[in-house]
């Protein structure tokens, strides 16, 4: 589930573009469609997207800005392409 999750945070990314974010949760809504059990995949979004900027493959960001995907990252975060990548 891991790749498929990766996958989908790159795919969704790339789509939304340059200069434009995503939320976690639209990765999760669209690997599990149900109302509710789109919810249980949240960290796992987290996990995928953190390890995803260490390789320098998208930004997470806070508030807006980029973070430090070495940092502990906590509460609302977005994600996006790397620019020029």
């Amino acid at each position: 589930m891991a790749d498929a999750i990766a996958e989908e945070i790159l795919r969704q990314t790339a789509a939304r573009g340059a200069g434009k974010s995503i939320c976690p949760s639209e990765v999760a809504r669209a690997l599990e469609p149900d109302e509710t059990a789109w919810r249980r995949l949240m960290m796992p979004v987290r996990e995928a997207a953190i390890r995803l900027a260490r390789e320098g493959r998208i930004e997470v960001l806070r508030k807006g800005k980029p973070v430090d995907p070495a940092a502990e990252i906590r509460g609302v975060i977005r994600l996006r392409v790397v620019e020029g990548g």
